[in-house]
């Protein structure tokens, strides 16, 4: 068998570099303000379960010391009977533009790459921003968050206080909230389909509030280095002000 170099990464299955911190790592928390979705890991008999989400990040709030996370989700849906059986999610956040580059065939491959865009897609203005800001400082980490989720009762302050902190951080201008479904998309949308499904998820009177605590996680780069973080048991953001939403105002 040919010899094939190892690749550049440490082992992940244990404990790497563990932090212990009251704080969350500065770049989860740029992560955290910068990204727009995540994705919502949830598991129940062995089944594990992945949604895109919008959410809010509360460094602090009147209800949490703790830094949090707030979702919505429809009472009927697969992720929300998951989350009442097992309240221990997964989360996975970055700001990396998601945009594919053309790939090019190997020597000597013999298979179409049919999954990739040809080069002709990658050369209009749009494609080389997105490729050139995948290349830039913006970000060169992901960060999975662990935390304890509940659903937070229906009709109380608490849940008035989260649902409108979530809808203010997921009400875009006019421009801006365009832009973001062209780069999901590949195109305008009609007025209405491009709310980045605000007026389904989380406007709606049916929906419910989710809470994520977060309890630690781990930061990897693009090299392939990893780290683990964990938040002590009274730790609280030191970038927490006043309960900023997403840590601005």
């Amino acid at each position: 068998m040919a010899f094939e170099a190892p690749l550049n990464y440490e082992s992940s299955a244990g404990t790497n570099h563990l932090q212990i911190s009251d704080c969350l790592p500065t770049e989860v928390g740029q992560c955290l303000r910068n990204a727009r979705f995540l994705h919502l890991a949830t598991c129940t008999d062995l089944f594990p379960h992945v949604s895109l989400m919008n959410y809010t990040y509360l460094p602090t709030s009147p209800y949490s010391t703790s830094p949090t996370i707030i979702m919505t989700t429809n009472p009927s849906s697969k992720k929300t009977l998951n989350l009442i059986s097992n309240p221990h999610v997964s989360l996975l956040v970055h700001d990396w533009v998601s945009h594919r580059p053309p790939t090019t065939a190997r020597r000597g491959s013999q298979h179409e790459r049919a999954g990739s865009p040809p080069p002709e897609a990658s050369r209009s203005s749009l494609a080389s921003l997105l490729l050139n800001l995948n290349t830039s400082a913006l970000s060169s980490i992901s960060a999975t968050i662990n935390g304890e989720a509940r659903l937070v009762q229906r009709g109380t302050e608490e849940e008035a206080f989260y649902k409108e902190a979530h809808l203010d951080n997921n009400t875009f201008s006019r421009g801006d909230e365009r832009d973001g479904t062209m780069l999901r998309r590949g195109g305008a949308q009609e007025d209405g389909e491009n709310d980045g499904g605000r007026g389904s998820f989380i406007e709606g009177e049916e929906v419910r509030v989710v809470v994520v605590k977060i309890r630690d996680g781990r930061v990897s780069d693009w090299k392939g280095a990893v780290r683990d973080w964990t938040l002590s048991e009274e730790g609280t953001s030191s970038t927490a002000v006043n309960g900023l939403v997403n840590g601005v105002s």
